[in-house]
């Protein structure tokens, strides 16, 4: 007799665990069923209709993700400018949009284009980096956490973990070249970032840099193909990342939204921008001066939407303990976290998949561990 199942319309014949290993055993990703000629999404992609997202108005929305212009940083006063900019947006939104960064726009063009080019090989290719390995540097999955979700999520990914231990000849011939020239030029501006976000908390600007924000680095190249029932899925569950920061390369389809003020406003694409948004432990370390934001992806009919995100971590392999920065606190801001090793935040957070549920307050003071 069929196992039962947790899911959106199970019934007694209804095994969901068998259907998700059968869509993982073929190693092909959502693309797969596309090339296969679906016209509707099987069970395990069907999202609660309580979770979906709300039919689409029409109307446009006057709320707006900040847009920050980097050009002329090395003038004082629009420093100055530029800083305040990037304090507000990291304390009322937790995202924002930068332009005039210094990469070309023929490097972003590549990097999406070797994205679509990995994943939109033979399947027979594609599939020779399946992995759910979780130590492996370069792995293409669907789903990191397929078998823990309500609802899988209409979107396949290629990762690539920057540490000292890689060796870049695992990454796909297709996309190695690009990709790693866009990891090359993104780290120069997540530096300035970076600085830029030291110094609108009030620090020196290479606080965050010499803390190791992001000595490693995971890159996502995200694939999501069209979807014949795009009102019954979503190509990323709403979350909030766990990263310090994360810079996102997106194409020019829409579908990433952002929860500002109890609205879902879109972050619409801009040729040659790069979105920047805080991640969990930059909220943790700057004791909730900078937010981390709930965001999702929505998926269409168009397509496919391809995105690149890089994101920025301290080492996973050192003992080092990581709290609200001492020079932010004081009587009236006492810290509102105990101290965590990066790799008991991030593994909390495996543990969890993209629930929507804040993982930040389990990691509160007198919250129980």
């Amino acid at each position: 007799m069929a196992t039962v199942a947790a899911g959106v319309g199970a019934h007694p014949d209804y095994d969901r665990a068998k259907e998700l290993k059968e869509f993982d055993d073929t190693k092909a990703g959502v693309r797969g069923l596309v090339e296969s000629g679906v016209a509707k999404i099987p069970r395990i992609f069907i999202t609660a209709p309580e979770d979906r997202p709300k039919p689409f108005s029409g109307a446009p929305s006057a709320l707006q993700v900040p847009v920050i212009d980097l050009q002329a940083l090395d003038d004082a006063s629009r420093r100055k400018e530029i800083v305040k900019e990037v304090c507000e947006a990291s304390k009322t939104w937790g995202f924002f949009q930068v332009v005039n960064h210094g990469i070309p726009t023929g490097v972003l063009e590549d990097m999406l284009e070797g994205g679509r080019r990995f994943h939109e090989q033979e399947k027979e290719e594609r599939a020779k980096f399946y992995s759910r390995e979780p130590t492996k540097k370069v792995r293409y999955a669907s789903n990191y956490d397929l078998f823990k979700s309500r609802a899988a999520n209409w979107r396949d990914t290629l990762s690539c973990f920057f540490d000292d231990m890689l060796d870049t000849g695992d990454i796909p011939s297709v996309c190695r070249e690009v990709m790693l020239n866009y990891r090359k030029q993104i780290l120069d501006v997540a530096d300035v970032v970076s600085q830029l976000l030291s110094e609108a908390l009030g620090l020196s600007p290479d606080f965050l840099k010499n803390i190791d924000y992001g000595r490693e680095q995971l890159l996502h190249a995200h694939y999501y193909p069209p979807c014949p029932e795009p009102e019954q899925t979503f190509g990323t569950s709403k979350h909030a990342d766990p990263t310090f920061i994360t810079m996102l390369l997106q194409d020019n389809l829409d579908g990433l939204q952002v929860l500002h003020r109890n609205n879902w406003v879109d972050v619409s694409p801009m040729h040659g921008a790069l979105v920047v948004n805080i991640g969990g432990l930059l909220q943790l370390v700057s004791n909730d001066m900078f937010k981390s934001v709930e965001h999702r992806v929505l998926v269409s009919r168009e397509g496919p939407r391809l995105s690149v995100a890089l994101f920025f971590y301290p080492s996973f392999r050192e003992q080092k303990l990581y709290g609200p920065i001492k020079e932010l606190l004081s009587d009236e801001n006492p810290p509102k976290y105990r101290e965590l090793l990066v790799q008991d935040y991030v593994s909390y957070h495996l543990s969890k998949g993209l629930t929507g549920e804040s993982i930040l307050d389990h990691f509160k003071l007198g919250c129980q561990k």
